[in-house]
């Protein structure tokens, strides 16, 4: 790994800051057997995970119609985010999160987070695991752009707002929709491994997706950012 070429790291949040997608996954997955729509964990993630909301529930209602064999409920999207929520009371941030974010502040590197999460869920858990400050002010949803992940608007707008290259851009990434929209936008990407969420074979679905490297945790990142 060489981080010296960057001038910007850009961290996704769910998955990656917040410990939030194995809430999420649970919170989603209950709702859903519910309606009678079943996922193992493993294929839930590489099904949905790094979505918009509003692609997500797109994508949920063309399986509740393909399985179930008739239109979904009117309010089949409130339903599932309401299961998400009731499990975000034990959200914390990921070990390490905090540090390898000073960590690129003390290298004196431009600082982001660009998040497929509605802006105002996205702001609420950044400040709930006292992360809001280190990335502040440039903190930015994928309500501001036209596609969420994976199309690459979100970190093209983000690049923007930095006022850095995409090529001197380096995202860390958990989903494979997220590393796909990370090299669409021409930044390098490093897969993390980190959340609960990454089960077996995780890391090698993000290099499939394009990522660059892998890091395992926020000791390993903060090492592979300081020593160059």
């Amino acid at each position: 790994m060489n981080a010296s070429r960057y001038e910007a790291v850009i961290f996704d949040c769910d998955g990656v800051l917040v410990d939030s997608e194995v809430l999420a996954i649970r919170g989603e997955r209950r709702v859903l057997g519910e309606m009678g729509l079943h996922y193992t964990p493993a294929e839930y993630v590489r099904q949905f995970v790094g979505l918009h909301d509003d692609a997500f529930i797109d994508a949920v209602r063309v399986d509740y119609r393909s399985v179930i064999g008739e239109e979904p409920p009117d309010d089949l999207g409130d339903q599932v985010i309401a299961g998400r929520r009731d499990e975000m009371g034990a959200l914390k941030a990921i070990d390490g999160a905090a540090a390898a974010m000073r960590t690129v502040i003390d290298l004196e590197k431009a600082i982001a987070v660009a998040s497929s999460s509605r802006a105002h869920f996205l702001e609420r858990k950044l400040k709930k695991t006292a992360l809001w400050e280190h990335a502040s002010p440039h903190v930015y949803s994928a309500d501001l752009v036209a596609q969420g992940k994976p199309a690459p608007d979100i970190f093209i707008f983000t690049a923007k707002k930095l006022g850095i290259d995409p090529e001197r851009c380096l995202v860390i990434e958990d989903s494979e929709n997220g590393v796909k929209a990370g090299v669409a936008a021409g930044m390098t990407v490093w897969g993390f491994l980190g959340g609960g969420h990454c089960y077996d074979g995780h890391g090698d679905r993000l290099r499939d997706a394009g990522a660059a490297d892998l890091v395992e945790n926020f000791v390993a990142l903060a090492q592979a950012l300081a020593h160059v």
